[in-house]
C-alpha cells in the first residue's frame, strides 16, 4: 500500500465510523443536549475530565462554554477539572493519580451539575472514581467512551447518558468525541439562542 492509499483508507475508515455512530449517538445526544440545557437553566455548572486527548476534549468543551461555540452568547458555567496543575500534582502525589478528578468533584460538584466523562477505552480508574463521585454529590453524568464502554459501564446508572463510539480503534474514537462534543455545544446554541421555537 502506497502513502495516498493508506492516506484514503484513513477518510473511508473515519466516514463508515461516523455513518455507524450517526445511527447509535442520535437519540442520547439528544438526551445529553438536554440535560446540558436543563442545568445551564437552573443556574448548575458543567465538570469534565479526561486523559491525554480526552483531557484536551474536555479542555476544549468547557472553552466553548465558557468563550463561544460559533455564536455571541452568555458564557455558561463549566470547569475542566484536568488544567490545575498544582490540584493535580498535589492531589496526585498525596492519595494518587486515580483519585485526581474524584477529590474535585467532591469539593466542586453540587446537586444538579453534570459531569462530562471523556475515556477513549471506559477503563481510566481516575475518570470512573470522578463518576462514582459525581453520584454521591446528586450529579448526572455524561460519559463518552469507546470500546464498548469497558469498565465505565458498570459505573454508570439510569439516570446517565452514555455516548458510546461503536469502534475499537483510539483514534477513530477521539475523531467522533470531538464531533460529539460540538454538537452538545450546538445544540446548547440552539436552544438558548432560539433557533427552536
Amino acid at each position: 500500500m502506497d502513502l495516498k492509499n493508506r492516506i484514503s483508507q484513513h477518510f473511508e475508515d473515519s466516514a463508515e465510523a461516523l455513518a455507524l455512530s450517526t445511527k447509535i449517538l442520535q437519540e442520547p445526544l439528544a438526551k445529553a443536549t438536554f440535560a446540558l440545557l436543563q442545568a445551564i437553566e437552573q443556574g448548575n455548572k458543567i465538570l469534565a475530565c479526561g486523559n491525554g486527548g480526552s483531557a484536551a476534549d474536555a479542555q476544549h468543551f468547557i472553552a466553548e462554554l465558557v468563550g463561544r461555540f460559533e455564536r455571541d452568547r452568555i458564557p455558561l458555567a463549566g470547569i475542566a477539572l484536568n488544567t490545575d496543575t498544582s490540584i493535580l500534582t498535589a492531589v496526585g502525589n498525596d492519595y494518587g493519580f486515580d483519585q485526581i478528578f474524584e477529590r474535585q468533584v467532591q469539593a466542586l460538584g453540587m446537586p444538579g451539575d453534570i459531569l462530562v466523562a471523556i475515556t477513549t477505552s471506559g477503563n481510566s480508574p481516575n475518570v470512573i472514581k470522578a463518576i462514582e463521585a459525581a453520584h454521591a454529590r446528586g450529579m448526572t453524568v455524561i460519559a463518552l467512551s469507546g470500546k464498548k464502554g469497558g469498565a465505565m459501564n458498570e459505573a454508570l446508572t439510569s439516570n446517565d447518558i452514555h455516548l458510546c463510539v461503536p469502534h475499537d480503534r483510539t483514534m477513530r474514537i477521539q475523531e467522533i468525541h470531538i464531533l460529539l462534543l460540538h454538537i452538545l455545544c450546538d445544540g446548547i446554541d440552539a436552544f438558548l439562542l432560539g433557533d427552536f421555537s
